[in-house]
């Protein structure tokens, strides 16, 4: 793991050389043609994602009341992830040389296939990655129900105060609740998100497509079937989407509020990449990339694992850390980083030297 003080004496922080720096790598980028679209690629995976989605849906009218459908539940939790995870990517205008048409898949795609507001996300997510892991810009670690500084953590009180404590136990658990809140912040979007551009169009389609599917399950499933099934679907959707997005920052360093970090510097030292192989990267729609996601927020999904070798290189050629691990060592990093933080809840009054050593 990159340690926090690089930040303070890392010989790259200085925003002219940390900006000329990354002149240079964008410029091999270009140079190497890692830029390019990939056009093809994506509709590939649209048309295989959507030959899974008839497929689902074919299994619903053919299984009936029955307890199987709990796994085309899944499933579906599965293939509403995989289109999450292009609706992102078009929304980084990564899918089509034209910003319009980017703008469309995410917005309207997006929203129907996957139920998250284009809206509400490129808000939430456009912030993040001007600003990754920094105090009061980062939505990502803003003060929620999971507290991702001491701080946050030791101004908990109640219920709270006593999840903060185990949290790091309680985090994955707690995923299972995320699909059904990102349909809420979508919902609060769209009722309370005054001057949203595209609300009232994404709106009917976010309404459009949740008529359509509640409708299906409540009239063909018994009610107690049709709700276990949405259940299901929304868990693991939830527990999808957070397992893919929870290593790529979370235990990598945190940059105060006013402090100067240039941008390439910024990028790569609060994130951290996923090795794996080619089953990790379609696992994680790409993210498992996730410095070279930060550097170049537009390069196309396919063009990212030649960029890891080029960004690694130039990470090396400049004494800059550089951190990858694999999957299952993120996740135990995530879980001990956030017991970390919540440790801060036991005790406030505690010595800061005991609760380091505890």
């Amino acid at each position: 793991m990159v340690d926090a003080g690089w930040l303070r004496t890392g010989p790259r922080v200085g925003a002219q050389r940390g900006t000329s720096s990354y002149s240079e790598l964008l410029r091999r980028a270009k140079a190497e043609g890692l830029m390019g679209r990939r056009t093809g690629w994506y509709w590939t995976v649209f048309a295989v994602l959507v030959a899974g989605l008839a497929s689902a849906w074919t299994a619903f009218s053919m299984l009936g009341d029955s307890w199987w459908q709990l796994l085309v539940a899944g499933g579906l939790g599965v293939l509403f992830t995989q289109f999450a995870f292009l609706s992102h990517e078009a929304a980084h205008r990564q899918v089509f040389a034209s910003n319009a048409w980017n703008d469309r898949a995410a917005r309207y795609g997006g929203t129907f296939l996957a139920g998250i507001s284009y809206a509400w996300w490129m808000n939430k997510h456009t912030r993040h990655h001007g600003n990754p892991n920094t105090v009061g810009r980062d939505p990502d670690i803003s003060f929620d129900a999971i507290s991702f500084r001491e701080e946050d953590a030791r101004s908990r009180t109640g219920l709270l105060r006593v999840l903060v404590r185990v949290q790091g136990y309680a985090f994955f658990p707690m995923l299972l609740l995320e699909g059904a809140n990102l349909h809420w912040q979508s919902i609060r979007t769209y009722l309370t998100g005054t001057g949203v551009r595209g609300r009232w169009s994404e709106g009917s389609v976010f309404l459009v497509r949740f008529v359509l599917y509640l409708g299906v399950l409540f009239w063909f499933l018994p009610p107690g079937l049709a709700a276990t099934f949405l259940g299901v679907q929304l868990a693991v959707f939830g527990f999808y989407m957070g397992i893919a997005f929870a290593p790529n920052h979370k235990g990598m360093p945190i940059i105060e509020h006013d402090q100067k970090v240039d941008f390439f510097s910024r990028q790569v030292l609060t994130s951290r990449n996923i090795h794996g192989g080619r089953w990790v990267e379609y696992f994680m729609g790409g993210l498992d990339h996730q410095v070279e996601h930060h550097l170049f927020p537009n390069m196309a999904r396919p063009n990212l694992r030649a960029a890891r070798i080029l960004v690694r290189e130039f990470c090396a050629e400049r004494d800059v850390p550089y951190t990858e691990t694999s999957l299952v060592h993120s996740y135990v990093i995530v879980v001990r980083y956030l017991n970390r933080v919540g440790l801060a809840a036991r005790d406030p009054f505690a010595c800061p030297m005991v609760e380091q050593y505890r």
